[in-house]
């Protein structure tokens, strides 16, 4: 079992985007001196109270110097919106500054407002991803390559640096909706996913489907084929674990809401997926996220609850969010984390 930590980095108007960085930096050193595996860093544009890290891969190339041993990871680079060839470059870039210890995180995106801003349409997303990863393989395992495909072409580019990790870093999908699943399936990729974006039940299925679709196309497993992000908060006692975290994350699903409202991506709100998610955010309640999409409390019931989380999902990494909302004061996050490294960790077999 790997453990990780995730970060989004929103930004509230009375927060400092400085102070901000200042204390994720701070405590993904700290989740490196715990003994955490890797660390995982959103790529989110144009809505700052949802997150101000448009560029997760200068933000990792900052840690590589301020640690030592975690995993650096990308969660995502999210292809539609980037050049690809750029994207391979810097990802090799940062691959090699941290001596090797990149994890490439991949997926097409999903809200409206990113594609709004770049101008780029959501229903291309999935050509366009598919496309693009197979540009930034091409860019790490060849020498130098050509590429005439329907979005990207490029003619006899040579791309350095290679990545330190041979044939290339890590790398693995994110999945949220059941054609991403089932295409991971398919083609045997690694892949994460979260509890707060896919309810728990259709989470369950849809890794059923997953894992009979690596069966069916003779997909090896490798003992670390599925990672999912959990909002995490540990404290001494199980009132405060389940009060300390209230205000943040509704504050996060809030701001998910009226992201999903903005102006500049209403005319995608019509379709019926997004339809149905703002449904949910509407309607939920902290009674139904401490139930079936966080865990928050003390160390006994952490280890019970996520080792519920790890029988009934077949995960091998479990991605802790230990700040969701990004509202939970610095210090209360610090202990938690170190609660969890300390209490509850070692217990999850």
């Amino acid at each position: 079992m790997e453990f990780g930590t995730f970060y989004q980095l929103p930004c509230a108007p009375e927060q400092s985007p400085l102070k901000r960085y200042e204390e994720t930096m701070m405590q993904i050193q700290h989740a490196d001196s715990l003994g955490l595996d890797v660390a995982w860093l959103a790529e989110l544009h144009f809505f700052p109270t949802f997150s101000i890290m448009p560029s997760p891969l200068l933000m990792a190339s900052a840690l590589a110097q301020r640690t030592s041993r975690i995993r650096l990871g990308i969660a995502v680079n999210i292809l539609p919106l980037n050049n690809p060839l750029r994207n391979a470059e810097d990802a090799a870039t940062l691959d090699i500054l941290s001596n090797g210890r990149l994890e490439y995180g991949a997926g097409r995106g999903s809200i409206p407002l990113h594609f709004a801003g770049y101008n780029v349409s959501l229903e291309e997303s999935r050509e366009r991803f598919l496309e693009a990863l197979d540009v930034v393989l091409l860019a790490w395992t060849t020498e130098s390559f050509s590429h005439e495909g329907k979005y990207y072409q490029y003619k006899d580019v040579q791309v350095v640096p290679k990545p330190l990790q041979k044939p290339h870093p890590p790398i693995r999908i994110a999945c949220n909706s059941s054609e991403s699943f089932q295409m991971a399936g398919a083609r045997g990729w690694r892949i994460f996913s979260s509890s707060v974006v896919v309810p728990i039940q259709r989470l369950e299925q849809e890794l059923t489907t997953y894992n009979i679709l690596l069966d069916e196309h003779g997909t090896a497993r490798r003992g670390n084929q599925v990672a999912i992000m959990i909002p995490v908060y540990v404290c001494a006692s199980l009132a405060r674990g389940r009060e300390h975290p209230e205000t943040s994350l509704m504050h996060y699903f809030r701001t998910l809401r009226d992201m999903y409202n903005a102006r500049q991506a209403r005319a995608l709100m019509q379709l019926p997926r997004m339809q149905e998610l703002q449904q949910r955010l509407q309607n939920i309640t902290y009674d139904q996220v401490l139930d079936h999409i966080a865990v928050f409390g003390d160390p006994a019931y952490c280890i019970e609850r996520l080792q519920w989380f790890k029988e009934t999902l077949g995960m091998n990494q479990l991605i802790c969010w230990f700040n969701t909302g990004g509202k939970i004061p610095h210090q209360r996050v610090m202990e938690s984390m170190r609660l969890f490294a300390e209490q509850v960790m070692p217990y999850i077999d």
